[in-house]
């Protein structure tokens, strides 16, 4: 039988765990530029349950053999599924779309570093990690960088908790990821597109709980939430394809490939990616604090993950 002219493309591409999980990262980042570029064009209670329920209906005919295989497993460990989906998918999704309305995309993209202090933070406190001095130092210095993003570069904001409520949110959608993040050590093995749809479920049915109960929050807060318009849509299409399902499963392969510490090191990229696509798709501007900010938690990741691999 004669080849698909893209099967080799495919099989370099899904044997290429750098290449792999740089895009992977890369679609990730651009869900930053849909967070921003939402407001004006689609509702991001609307847009959180669309992004779900489209990837959902794009999954199901993939995931008919190994569901019923693992359906046993699925229906014992439902409450699960559903906490990783609502936790790590929809709540984390849904602060990011809302604070597009209250801060830049660039703070959006840099605030999301939280997330390895985070892990890092519950990992020693939950399971006794240890922490070598030299990663602590790392951590400090990386939170002195996400102060100054979240404070918009007046840290003295802090004393007065007058820290920006977009800038806040984000800071709420790192920790609802990092506690999802931790919770996948009790993941139980299944297929990964198995996975991935009970999952969505959970993310499905909680989206329905956002958009029925926090759905007019921000009308209380003084936003006009917009009809969908065409590049609403686009918006939603991109969120549904790219960061939803090409990246899950572009992880889910360069985890296989390299392991889960060296390819968790590629996540710093988010940040990354999202700060150039604000700037580049959206023409906002770099501030001074970005770029301090930026150098703060570059060399703060760097100095913790040279100390974790010492």
């Amino acid at each position: 039988m004669q080849q698909a002219p893209l099967s080799p493309f495919i099989d370099r591409l899904m044997g290429n765990p750098y290449l792999l999980l740089v895009l992977c990262n890369l679609f990730w980042g651009g869900n930053v530029v849909v967070s921003r570029a939402g407001p004006g064009n689609i509702d991001p209670y609307a847009l959180t349950l669309l992004r779900w329920v489209g990837a959902l209906v794009v999954l199901l005919p993939f995931v008919a053999a190994p569901l019923r295989r693992d359906w046993p497993t699925i229906r014992r460990y439902w409450p699960l599924y559903l906490f990783y989906g609502a936790v790590g998918y929809a709540t984390f999704n849904v602060l990011l779309y809302v604070a597009g309305y209250f801060t830049s995309g660039v703070n959006i993209a840099i605030d999301q570093v939280a997330i390895n202090i985070f892990v890092m933070l519950f990992n020693f406190l939950l399971f006794r990690q240890r922490v070598k001095w030299l990663q602590l130092l790392g951590v400090a210095i990386t939170i002195v960088g996400v102060v100054l993003t979240a404070t918009h570069g007046n840290p003295a904001r802090l004393l007065s908790l007058d820290i920006n409520f977009g800038d806040f949110l984000v800071l709420c959608a790192a920790l609802a990821y990092a506690v999802y993040s931790i919770a996948l050590r009790w993941r139980p093995a299944i297929a990964w597109t198995s996975f991935l749809f009970a999952s969505f479920t959970g993310a499905l049915l909680a989206s329905l709980v956002f958009a029925a109960t926090a759905g007019g929050g921000l009308v209380h807060l003084g936003v006009t939430l917009p009809a969908i318009t065409p590049l609403g849509w686009l918006l939603a299409g991109y969120a549904v394809l790219f960061p939803s399902l090409l990246s899950q499963l572009f992880y889910a392969r360069g985890l296989e490939l390299i392991g889960a510490n060296r390819a968790s090191l590629f996540i710093n990229l988010i940040p990354l990616f999202g700060a150039i696509g604000a700037v580049l798709l959206l023409h906002e501007q770099l501030q001074p604090f970005h770029l301090i900010a930026g150098a703060l938690i570059v060399a703060g990741i760097g100095l913790a993950e040279w100390s974790a691999r010492r």
